[in-house]
């Protein structure tokens, strides 16, 4: 099983991914790690963080134009500095990991891997698919579609580092949940990193999403907290 440090590292590396293939960048500055882009600019789980550190990352994010600054921790980490610095306590990612082997996928006609632009994504992910265009594979999209409408319902991420897969993302209209969406993205993208090389797979959960996922063999390794900061216009 997974350890809750290394359900960070994967998030870091995925953030990191995301920011270097979608063009943004991820910069140490004093031992800290910031990630840029596409929805954002976030330090990734310091062992201690400063004001002054964190209004450096705000100034640094009011440059490019990003909205949200948001901040990942470990448990035991003083969070005093985050809200001197106008930082808002947030939701509290609760980490789970299962093994991939024997992971089966359903033939499902309403869930697809996505790889190309105007494909089952229509608009949502076209700028993001080029992650999942990298050579060798490092990540994977599936894409589903509402069987009647055909609308686009939903979708999930995974991103393999070494033996463990991260998923990520993944979403489900609320008008089209509970008709097992979820159920078909999830064990698409992660069978695509098992072939891939991945023998275990990561993710953090709301408590809503926590009970799906343990519906499917994960479990649970720790929790965390995130602190966030939205920024006006101007």
């Amino acid at each position: 099983m997974a350890t809750v440090a290394e359900c960070e590292r994967v998030q870091t590396e995925w953030f990191r991914a995301r920011a270097e293939t979608l063009g943004g960048e991820c910069l140490v500055e004093d031992g800290l790690v910031w990630t840029d882009g596409p929805d954002g600019m976030n330090l990734m789980f310091p062992a201690e963080v400063t004001a002054a550190a964190l209004r450096r990352g705000v100034a640094r994010a009011r440059e490019r134009e990003l909205r949200i600054v948001g901040v990942w921790l470990g448990t035991g980490v003083d969070e005093a500095p985050l809200a001197e610095a106008g930082f808002d306590r947030g939701w509290a990612p609760c980490w789970m990991s299962r093994p991939l082997e024997g992971i089966a996928v359903a033939e499902d006609p309403r869930i697809a891997l996505i790889r190309e632009p105007g494909s089952v994504a229509g608009a949502f992910e076209q700028d993001r698919l080029a992650l999942a265009r990298v050579e060798p594979p490092i990540a994977w999209c599936a894409g589903a579609r509402d069987a009647e409408s055909g609308r686009f319902a939903g979708r999930a991420w995974s991103f393999r580092t070494g033996a463990l897969a991260g998923v990520f993302d993944m979403t489900v209209w609320p008008a089209f949940r509970r008709r097992g969406l979820g159920s078909g993205l999830l064990a698409a993208v992660c069978a695509a990193a098992a072939r891939a090389g991945a023998r275990e797979a990561v993710l953090n959960a709301t408590s809503e999403g926590e009970l799906l996922y343990a519906r499917h063999g994960f479990m649970r390794v720790g929790t965390g907290i995130t602190w966030w900061r939205h920024l006006r216009e101007g």
